[in-house]
């Protein structure tokens, strides 16, 4: 636990499964501060090289890879990870079956990307090679597997090790791309290069600190069993990822690839901070899953902490960015993406909803209820896809911030208000906006 604080560490070495989900946490904090760190470095310097048309058209790419990589991964994450908490014994069958479902899913979703952006831009040679190099990178879905069993083990240590490493050598290369004249496609292939090496060292490491690959087996009843769990998690996947993407995709459509420029720098700061539900809530899952079983009472107590801990941390993250978004905006991207500083002061408050939905998938998983997280994904995606159409020719590319804000607080909010199993999960994340519960825990 030599990264987390010691007056932390103090705190806790009494309580060992608090403390294996503390450093957890924080070796999955440091894995995101240092890539947000430094992929911002990394971003900044490609955007100003490549200016806000070619780099819209990078983003606008990397949108359609991100909507068909979920295919991909065919929503297999948190139903691998339960499956070996609940049964250990199984878990080379699981995880060999999850990979070669994985590979299969990789294959066919890489020829539908080609087919589909082919047919959207056929005169365009540029574009078909960043779409053929960039997409290659699901290809590589089946070492994914190695995330899997150590985050079911809650031992990320190894997958950041792993993926920094990577990381950190191909952002040396793609600064060294930018000061030696390099072109889009040379960063294309570097983009390309960090996913295989990434994935090629992570099934490294999951043999020695995981367990041999050759004892992955896989069966057709396992097969069939993970995708009849998994097959809402992924129209979900595909529904999050169209209206977190679909802004992208439909401003490229219609106002061309500077606007997806303008837009992508925005978002690349008020996103940056997403990873930070998705840590402390896959972190907590397994605690929640054991209190599921237990007592349900403290079931219940655990998941109103998170949520106050949700909204009272997004509400800290989006303040001082609303006040600050054109001097951030310009003073790292420059007065060429001046026009995104309006669409960030927006764009931002999307995070509250946000961290609010990662949450209450903690409730869905819990419950075996990934049904509902279907529908109010689709609910939420029919929704952005109709407002960006009505949005975008009216207010432009803040039309598209204005579109996500609006559906995020559609899934993450109200959509728990019309179903009654939801119902009292809304009236708990309302509670989460009450700022003396934040009085009462520090009375505690």
């Amino acid at each position: 636990m030599n990264i987390i604080p010691a007056f932390i560490r103090r705190r806790i070495n009494h309580r060992p499964n608090l403390a294996k989900i503390v450093d957890n946490m924080g070796w999955l904090f440091f894995d995101k501060v240092l890539r947000i760190g430094v992929g911002l470095i990394v971003g900044v310097w490609v955007a100003r090289y490549f200016g806000p048309e070619q780099f819209g058209l990078f983003n606008y790419v990397l949108a359609f890879v991100g909507l068909f990589g979920v295919v991909a991964a065919l929503g297999l994450q948190n139903i691998v990870v339960r499956d070996i908490v609940r049964d250990p014994s199984c878990k080379g069958e699981t995880l060999g079956t999850a990979a070669l479902l994985q590979l299969a899913a990789g294959l066919l979703s890489y020829i539908c990307l080609l087919g589909i952006l082919f047919w959207l831009r056929p005169e365009e040679a540029l574009t078909k090679l960043l779409v053929a190099v960039l997409g290659s990178v699901m290809l590589f879905k089946a070492s994914e597997l190695a995330v899997y069993w150590f985050e079911s083990q809650v031992m990320s240590k190894y997958i950041v090790w792993v993926q920094n490493g990577s990381f950190l050598a191909f952002a040396i290369i793609k600064v060294l791309l930018i000061l030696n004249q390099g072109t889009l496609i040379s960063l294309a292939w570097a983009t390309m290069a960090e996913g295989f090496i990434a994935s090629f060292l992570m099934l490294a490491i999951f043999s020695v600190k995981g367990f041999p690959l050759q004892q992955l087996r896989a069966s057709l009843a396992r097969a069939k069993s993970l995708l009849a769990d998994s097959w809402p998690l992924l129209l979900s996947g595909i529904a999050i990822t169209a209206y977190m993407k679909i802004d992208q995709i439909m401003l490229g459509l219609m106002l061309g690839d500077e606007a997806v420029g303008i837009y992508s720098v925005a978002i690349r700061i008020s996103e940056a901070w997403y990873f930070v539900p998705m840590i402390i809530a896959g972190s907590v899952f397994p605690s929640i899953l054991e209190a599921k079983r237990c007592d349900e009472a403290l079931y219940q107590k655990r998941l109103q902490y998170l949520y106050d801990l949700m909204v009272w941390l997004s509400i800290a993250i989006a303040l001082p960015i609303t006040f600050l978004s054109t001097q951030i905006i310009t003073g790292l991207f420059g007065l060429a993406y001046s026009e995104a500083g309006p669409v960030l002061v927006i764009h931002v408050w999307a995070s509250v909803f946000v961290f609010l939905g990662v949450a209450s998938g903690q409730w869905f998983m819990a419950e075996n209820r990934q049904i509902l997280i279907f529908q109010r994904t689709v609910f939420g995606a029919v929704i952005n896809v109709a407002l960006n159409y009505i949005f975008i020719p009216r207010f432009g590319v803040i039309g598209a911030a204005y579109a996500t804000v609006m559906a995020q607080a559609c899934v993450g909010l109200l959509y728990d208000l019309f179903q009654k199993e939801t119902r009292p999960m809304f009236v708990m994340k309302l509670k989460s906006f009450n700022l003396m519960r934040i009085k009462t825990y520090r009375t505690q």
